[in-house]
């Protein structure tokens, strides 16, 4: 049976994103959350494998305690199980950080075939986590993967590229991290809803994964978010008088005035 792990992350719905003007945070109090919506490419990616191979899917999450739901809408789709990792010195934790915990939890889970990820948060958008979390597993791993087919123990990856793609062979064990275009993910079932409702999700600290304070949380990132800012934009609208040629003219000067020609 293979063995196939999903990372995924809670972030807040970008529909009901709001910032405090005066600080720069993100107002989370009353913000919906959801599933980063390219990790539910990498869950699908994971469960059409499933579908033609015997496998089993372990999905997990690093966040508070609400990320709960998001493992229980994961498991609504096909995910045997899903494990919480979740403690209050995981707070602050950049890519690095982050890394060296579900690093962690995968290896007390056991061996993974393959572990998908998807390629970037809405929230974060740096797309190192997958790559980092390779480094730490000692797997193989290839980014931006808009196909995938495996054959025994070969993965065949499409990664797209800036000119083209790129056709990869890997053996397992190794890491993916999706794109969007890679799949539709599909809708949960009522029995798949009805199983998440009730199914068991072990809760893992720090202590629990055996993990040094010094390497989590704000102590153990190197990189810190110092500052934000909520950028603003005036719309300003002119109505450019005179027939066709005068209106090309006037509207040439005014971009030359802004610089954009």
């Amino acid at each position: 049976m293979l063995n196939i792990a999903v990372c995924i992350k809670q972030v807040p719905d970008a529909r009901t994103v709001r910032f405090d003007k005066e600080t720069g945070m993100m107002i989370r109090e009353g913000v919906e959350t959801i599933i980063n919506p390219v990790d539910l490419n990498a869950l699908e990616a994971a469960l059409a494998i499933k579908d033609g191979h015997d496998a089993r899917i372990h999905v997990l999450t690093m966040g508070p305690p609400s990320a709960d739901k998001a493992l229980r809408d994961a498991l609504s789709m096909g995910a045997d199980q899903a494990y919480l990792l979740s403690d209050r010195a995981f707070a602050g934790a950049d890519t690095l950080a982050t890394t060296r915990v579900l690093a962690a939890a995968l290896k007390k889970i056991g061996q993974m075939d393959m572990v998908v990820c998807g390629n970037q948060s809405v929230d974060g958008d740096t797309a190192q986590v997958g790559p980092g979390l390779a480094v730490r597993l000692e797997m193989p791993s290839v980014a931006y993967v808009n196909a995938l087919e495996l054959t025994a123990d070969t993965l065949k990856c499409i990664r797209m590229t800036g000119h083209g793609h790129d056709t990869v062979l890997m053996k397992t064990p190794c890491l993916v991290t999706v794109i969007p275009s890679i799949n539709t993910p599909r809708m949960p079932s009522l029995k798949g809803k009805m199983k998440a409702k009730s199914a068991g999700i072990p809760v893992w600290t720090a202590n629990d994964l055996g993990l040094s304070m010094n390497d989590i949380g704000l102590a153990g990132s190197p990189t810190r978010v110092l500052n934000t800012f909520v950028r603003s934009f005036e719309a300003r609208r002119e109505r450019l008088e005179g027939d066709a040629d005068a209106q090309v003219a006037a509207l040439c000067e005014r971009l030359v005035a802004a610089g954009v020609l």
